[in-house]
């Protein structure tokens, strides 16, 4: 047994700079965060730290009548960014599985979309819905869509979609990588049976390769919702929450309540709240891949 534990012990050495990574700039923020929303800390007793109020500052910031309205639109935002990123992910993959010249270079040029920082995304999106140079109300008046411009991200009707579409834009490519690569990996000998016994394409589609994509698109559904839920980037870089309120999300309004109030605990208490959403996301999560497992 020391002479296991002797060979084992510089593979675990390997493993320490990770796990001190993970303690100082995950764990212990997260603690933080959470003592921090159970005091009533502010910038004026900031250095000495605040008193312990208990759930106080999670009855105030859940009474808020702006906690409603950035819940209610982070759960429409996530959802409907979710589905179109999902969906034309997985028809783009199933485009570029086919076998046909420069395949592999239009799909490099798809990943720009998600490779660019989202500031750039932000600001390019925020031109083209611009209401008096923007190129999508150019383009709507010159095919007769629409009779003058709209101020879309300045009226609350679009406002909420305009964010929507840029992200579903941004997303769309992760989806499409994961999915392709999921779909190339799929055995070839299956849908050669399958052929053999006489199915059709949508046949093989809706009895081979949607239960064998099951787990993979369990994995991107789930990493799309975190990765979604927590939207900040471009909302304050394409309308900063507004207008009244009408791209108001549950980040944004943790960053207001710290940074413009500068009410740090409950800053923290809209923190933990998103974080209790996303880990009673990843428990659904977890019990659909065991309860794959098991079948």
């Amino acid at each position: 047994m020391y002479d296991t534990m002797k060979k084992s012990l510089p593979l675990y050495l390997f493993m320490v700079p990770a796990i001190i990574f993970v303690i100082c700039f995950m764990i212990y923020p997260i603690i933080y965060n959470i003592v921090v929303s159970f005091q009533d800390l502010t910038i004026l007793n900031l250095k000495e730290g605040g008193p312990f109020i208990g759930l106080q500052n999670y009855i105030e910031v859940v009474q808020s009548e702006k906690f409603l309205i950035a819940l209610k639109n982070t759960f429409i935002y996530t959802v409907a960014c979710i589905f179109f990123q999902v969906i034309i992910g997985y028809l783009l993959a199933l485009f570029f599985n086919q076998d046909f010249p420069f395949r592999n270079f239009f799909r490099s040029i798809l990943l720009l979309a998600w490779m660019t920082p989202l500031v750039i995304t932000g600001t390019l999106f925020k031109w083209l819905f611009d209401v008096d140079y923007g190129v999508i109300n150019y383009l709507l008046m010159n095919l007769h869509i629409i009779s003058e411009p709209v101020n879309w991200l300045g009226q609350e009707s679009t406002a909420l979609t305009s964010v929507i579409i840029t992200n579903i834009w941004v997303g769309i490519p992760f989806n499409m990588i994961l999915i392709l690569s999921a779909l190339q990996s799929l055995p070839e000998e299956v849908y050669e049976a399958a052929k053999i016994d006489g199915a059709n394409k949508l046949q093989t589609f809706t009895k081979i390769t949607m239960p064998l994509m099951k787990s993979t698109l369990y994995v991107i559904l789930v990493l799309g919702i975190i990765y979604t839920f927590k939207v900040f980037d471009i909302i304050l870089i394409m309308t900063g929450g507004g207008p009244v309120n009408a791209t108001q999300v549950l980040p944004f309004f943790g960053y207001e309540q710290a940074f413009i109030n500068f009410n740090f605990g409950a800053s923290g208490a809209v923190a933990t709240i998103i974080l209790f959403i996303l880990m009673c996301i990843s428990l659904v999560y977890l019990y659909l891949v065991k309860k794959e497992e098991s079948a």
